[in-house]
């Protein structure tokens, strides 16, 4: 129906002014509208002034909260990024200590070894010698033992062959003189 309205007004308007026209069909108060128009107005600046105002400094501050809080976010994101970077330098660190600890060892544990073998080898060589000489001694007191007893053995021979006692000085010296020509004999 609204629209059969302006079909007509357009018909109208060709024989008066379409505002005319309009304002008699819709009965339209010119002065209503301008009045409505200021207050409308007005209560835009008022509301740009009271509430559009501290609602933008509100929104403003929101992001300037978003902002510091990104930026904090990107600090310690930066911050964690170097603590991270720091750890795995250290982790390296104590790696390449653990490889040189290791290392060291072992060629501390080789120092050893070869330090045990010569002490081992010089020990034996040593007992060796203690042993020849141990053996020397022995035969030494084995051949003086044997010489003893040959000398024992060779003055009751002695004695039985020649029926007679000799000094046993007379005896002994006869006596070293035949080992001496027999030592001389070999």
């Amino acid at each position: 129906m609204f629209l059969d309205t302006f079909v007509l007004l357009a018909a109208d308007s060709a024989d008066q002014g379409f505002l005319a026209s309009l304002n008699g069909v819709l009965k339209l108060n010119l002065g209503d509208i301008i009045v409505t128009l200021s207050f409308f107005t007005i209560l835009m600046l008022l509301l740009k002034k009271f509430a559009w105002g501290p609602l933008m400094g509100i929104m403003d501050q929101r992001a300037e909260l978003i902002a510091n809080e990104i930026e904090s976010a990107e600090k310690s994101r930066a911050e964690s990024q170097k603590i991270l970077e720091e750890q795995r330098n250290l982790l390296n660190e104590a790696r390449n200590n653990a490889q040189a600890i290791v290392e060291n060892a072992r060629k501390q544990g080789e120092t050893q070894r070869a330090e045990i073998i010569t002490a081992a080898r010089s020990e034996v060589g040593r007992m060796k010698e203690e042993a020849t000489l141990e053996i020397a001694s022995e035969k030494d007191k084995a051949v003086a033992a044997v010489r003893g007893e040959f000398v024992s053995l060779s003055i009751l021979a002695a004695s039985k062959v020649l029926g007679k006692e000799i000094s046993e000085e007379d005896n002994r010296a006869l006596i070293e003189e035949t080992i001496a020509k027999a030592g001389e004999g070999r």
